[in-house]
């Protein structure tokens, strides 16, 4: 299994204890973490998806359930600011140093605050991008609340 992600060098570096799951990458899938749940086996409630938005200017990595949406003026409320937007793909992808598809919140480029959704922390482990199409990081939430200073709210639409 390839390693080598600035993610997964992120992690080892930090001391955290993740597994890997690789899948067949669909670019045309509607929607990629949908179709990443669907090839790996797992929930959707369990596969975050890793989102890029700017709320009140500041830079913000959003982590949701990959079967939810993420409400704008619930994501301002919780980064304490009046407003948020989702990022153009390319600012994404600059801001993160990541592809999208690819996009995971460890090793990113430029620091962002993070928020994960509440939800999220219901479940044992999770599994977000493990910053290539078709890798994915198995962990405990726990450890992206300690290790990213994520702060977790109720983000998303019901």
């Amino acid at each position: 299994m390839a390693k080598g992600t600035p993610a997964t060098v992120a992690l080892e570096q930090a001391g955290i204890a993740f597994t890997l799951h690789e899948y067949d990458y669909d670019p045309n899938a509607a929607r990629i973490g949908m179709q990443a749940a669907e090839a790996l086996g797992v929930s959707p409630a369990r596969l975050l998806k890793t989102l890029m938005a700017k709320a009140g200017g500041a830079a913000v990595c959003v982590l949701a359930p990959s079967d939810r949406d993420v409400n704008l003026k619930k994501l301002a409320a919780a980064a304490g600011a009046k407003d948020a937007a989702m990022l153009p793909p390319a600012e994404a992808e600059r801001a993160t140093g990541y592809h999208v598809g690819g996009i995971s919140p460890f090793g990113q480029k430029k620091r962002a605050s993070y928020v994960i959704d509440a939800s999220a922390l219901a479940h044992p482990t999770i599994i977000v991008n493990g910053g290539r199409r078709g890798l994915q990081i198995e962990l405990a939430p726990q450890d992206i609340l300690n290790l990213l200073g994520a702060r977790s709210a109720d983000i998303c639409t019901r």
